[in-house]
């Protein structure tokens, strides 16, 4: 029986990008990532209001398959815009910040 390495080689911080990590290019890096961040607010938001994905739909505007791709993290469903018009249908205000 073959024994699998399991040691961890690498950790991405907190403050990191684990799309870079995986060898995105650096641009495709940054829009993933902060399309996963909008993506996790939206299901946070979700969670916290005990939504079904129908009821979340009707409140986004949106059909309940978009809801379910955002739940699942298909971040190639999306753009940043769309992402971001979710999020201020469900009352989050977005701001950007460039450092």
């Amino acid at each position: 029986m073959k024994t699998i390495d399991t040691s961890i080689t690498h950790i991405t911080p907190a403050d990191g990008n684990v799309f870079a990590d995986l060898g995105f290019a650096p641009d495709e890096a940054a829009k993933l990532k902060i399309k996963a961040h909008l993506m996790i607010q939206l299901g946070e938001w979700i969670k916290q209001e005990h939504l079904k994905q129908e009821d979340a739909a009707a409140l986004l505007q949106v059909s309940r398959p978009r809801v379910s791709d955002v739940v699942r993290g298909k971040t190639n469903k999306f753009t940043i815009d769309a992402l971001v018009d979710m999020l201020e249908r469900a009352g989050k205000r977005v701001t950007v910040q460039v450092i």
